[in-house]
């Protein structure tokens, strides 16, 4: 009988495979590091490796196989997720011929020249796709158009990451909506392609391949992949998904109106909402859920974990050494130096991420404002309180503004779920700053399990994947507001926008350099 399900996940920093049974459990799992080296002479560049990226992943899969006691014989389906906005692009015979990460921003210059085509022609775009420019695909085909155009006119397909991995196992080049819709040339009302988009980027209509939705079969391995990978020949492949989507599934975030915030190196805010409806102001995105007939409005706040990774290795060695000595977590013990500090940690103001600007995105340059020379009231704790009340005030301003244009949420349990989940501080700290209950899943990387939810969903365990989310999250505690600090921080939020516009004219004037901009920001 086959009782497990295996799920593929390439991130942005590692790839992975990992085993769970059929009630969301997982039973093995193995993990490679890679990294997207640029490519010579091409500024901003980060390519994705696909060959050694397919070499490690087979690995994985082995490795996870081998950990859970399993043979390849013994897997009931296949779903993959990946980093989002990263595309891949074959040739007529499906090989890949061009592929890049996530992260890459050579197209700076063909973001430029899309925007001088008018004030109105992006938003043309955000109005169909709920994306900008400055991370979609459009601006990354332009320059192979006319930096590598004899790649360019070998194209004959495009994908995203994930899809990717369905390609090489089945043969089959999908795209499902959830990922394809963050490059930009998707219709959010209608979950296929845009005609009209395609047709005002210049682009062939032919090298977008038939959408799959989540939860609905790709094909089936082939021998060839079974036999670099131990699977087994015809083993049923299901679309999954974006890492944001799957783990909204991962997170039982399936209800119009649910929220969560996903507390890693940044943090993610996304709210299921109806289908039709993107910010006029262009400030957030907006992709496809993937629940059918829902979209995700989504804000991303930069740089939250590794502004906390910063502190730590930067003015917590003391914290680090005894964590060591000790077998417990440094944050934890910065944590309890925070616990001593009041509630607006002494007026200190952090700034290092915006909220989120998705049509004009960037960022000031990082520093800390308001420090006292009372060293009691601007020591470690007073400033990792600081930096944890900014983080919650980011989140609730993004938040705040898709209630504003999406009329949902706002009041219900907020899910918190990443490296953020793990302390006692900062849940408490986004509870109070929200005025929500905050609800921690026992799974906090969450991501990996929406896969399986897909799988799951696909050899029909599941009636949909909303059954499925529900069916696998599990909760670990809820954190509910004190009322009391709610003014506080509310003073504290306002007067981080004021210092923050500030210090973005800083920017503006050439004086700081922002600590990020968008390509073409």
């Amino acid at each position: 009988m086959k009782t497990h399900l295996l799920v593929l996940d390439a991130g942005t920093g590692s790839g992975r495979a990992v085993v769970f049974d059929r009630e969301g459990r997982q039973c093995g799992v193995a993990q490679e590091e890679w990294r997207h080296l640029p490519e010579e002479g091409v500024p901003g560049s980060m390519a994705f490796d696909v060959r050694g990226g397919w070499a490690l992943l087979t690995r994985c899969i082995k490795g996870a196989l081998a950990q859970a006691g399993l043979t390849g014989s013994d897997i009931a389906a296949i779903s993959a997720t990946s980093m989002r906005e990263a595309i891949v692009l074959y040739d007529g015979a499906g090989r890949e011929i061009w592929a890049c990460a996530n992260v890459d921003s050579r197209a700076t210059e063909e973001v430029k020249a899309l925007r001088a085509q008018g004030a109105d022609f992006e938003r043309a775009f955000y109005a169909v796709s709920g994306e900008t420019f400055a991370l979609g695909a459009l601006p990354r085909l332009n320059w192979v158009r006319r930096h590598a155009p004899e790649i360019f006119d070998r194209v004959r397909a495009l994908s995203m990451v994930n899809d990717w991995i369905g390609a090489k196992l089945t043969g089959e080049i999908t795209v499902e909506p959830t990922n394809g819709s963050t490059n930009g040339l998707l219709d959010l009302a209608t979950r296929t392609w845009s005609e009209e988009l395609i047709a005002k980027a210049g682009l062939d209509r032919a090298i977008f391949p038939r959408i799959v939705e989540p939860g609905a079969l790709v094909g089936h391995v082939t021998a060839a992949a079974a036999a670099e990978t131990g699977l087994a020949e015809g083993t049923p492949m299901i679309a999954g998904g974006g890492d944001v989507q799957l783990g909204a599934i991962g997170l039982g975030v399936v209800e119009l109106g649910s929220a969560a915030v996903l507390g890693g190196t940044f943090w993610q805010q996304v709210v299921n909402i109806p289908q039709g409806k993107v910010d006029e102001t262009m400030r957030l995105r907006v992709n496809s859920a993937a629940v059918a007939g829902m979209n995700q409005a989504e804000a991303l706040s930069f740089f939250v974990g590794l502004t906390a990774r910063w502190f730590r290795d930067a003015f917590c060695q003391a914290e680090v050494q005894r964590a060591l000595a000790t077998g417990r977590d440094a944050y934890a013990l910065m944590e309890e130096l925070a616990m001593q500090v009041p509630p607006g940690a002494h007026g200190i103001i952090p700034i290092y991420s915006d909220a989120m600007d998705f049509g004009n995105w960037y960022h000031a340059a990082p520093s800390l404002l308001n420090l006292s020379i009372d060293p009691e009231k601007s020591g470690k704790g007073a400033i990792f309180r600081a930096i944890q009340e900014n983080a919650a005030i980011v989140a609730a301003v993004n938040l705040a503004r898709v209630e504003a244009f999406a009329g949902v949420g706002g009041s219900g349990p907020l899910t918190l779920a990443g490296g953020a989940a793990k302390g006692v501080l900062w849940p408490q700290i986004l509870a109070d700053v929200t005025g929500r209950e905050i609800r921690i899943p026992q799974v906090r990387e969450a991501t990996a399990l929406g896969g399986a939810a897909a799988a799951a969903t696909g050899v029909g365990q599941f009636a949909d994947l909303a059954e499925a989310g529900r069916a696998f999250v599990r909760w670990d505690r809820a954190v509910a507001p004190n009322p009391a600090n709610r003014g506080v921080y509310d003073a504290a939020r306002d007067r981080w926008q004021v210092a923050y516009a500030a210090q973005k004219t800083l920017v503006d004037q050439g004086i700081t350099e922002a600590m990020w901009r968008a390509p073409g920001s």
